[in-house]
């Protein structure tokens, strides 16, 4: 089903989530997985004001949390290609996404008022209007016994019985 699948990983407990949901999606499916972290850069840098934006330590700390997540990963039995970019994330995400090829991408979800919703607008939101290929927005609850099953060579998980569709 999906061969090529982009994890988006910030680090944060939404992004904790979308990763091992995308981790047991991508090992169902058997599918190459693509590990990004995105360095957010500000929009309006004012230098006349003496202000500057620690962009070195943001990211320093974007390629710990990058390897931080490689290493779940791995430790998973995957072989991620990790990579660091600057910008939008919702562009650098899709952009990625295409140049890879992704059937599928999964980004975390973290809750926003409505005014911040309505000014920053939504990652996913722009993903899925963007993108030509499946986003999933992860926010199932994945246990820490239930992630390291995923380590677990041969197991293949029991049909649930609501998702098997009938014979005709």
């Amino acid at each position: 089903m999906y061969r090529k699948i982009l994890l988006a990983y910030d680090g944060s407990i939404e992004g904790r989530r979308a990763l091992r949901e995308g981790a047991k999606l991508a090992q169902l499916c058997r599918a190459e997985v693509f590990l990004l972290a995105v360095v957010e850069l500000p929009s309006i840098v004012t230098s006349d004001a003496g202000f500057t934006m620690p962009i070195d330590e943001q990211t320093a700390n974007y390629e710990s949390t990058l390897a931080e997540g490689v290493e779940r990963l791995k430790a998973l039995g995957f072989s991620p290609t990790a990579r660091l970019e600057a910008g939008d994330p919702g562009q650098q995400i899709a952009d990625v996404a295409e140049e890879i090829g992704a059937q599928l991408v999964v980004v975390g979800h973290r809750p926003q008022g409505r005014l911040a919703r309505w000014w920053f607008g939504s990652v996913g939101g722009y993903l899925v209007k963007r993108l030509r290929c499946s986003v999933l927005v992860g926010q199932t609850e994945i246990s820490d016994d239930e992630f390291e099953q995923l380590n677990q060579p041969g197991e293949m998980p029991t049909a649930d019985p609501l998702l098997v569709l009938p014979s005709e």
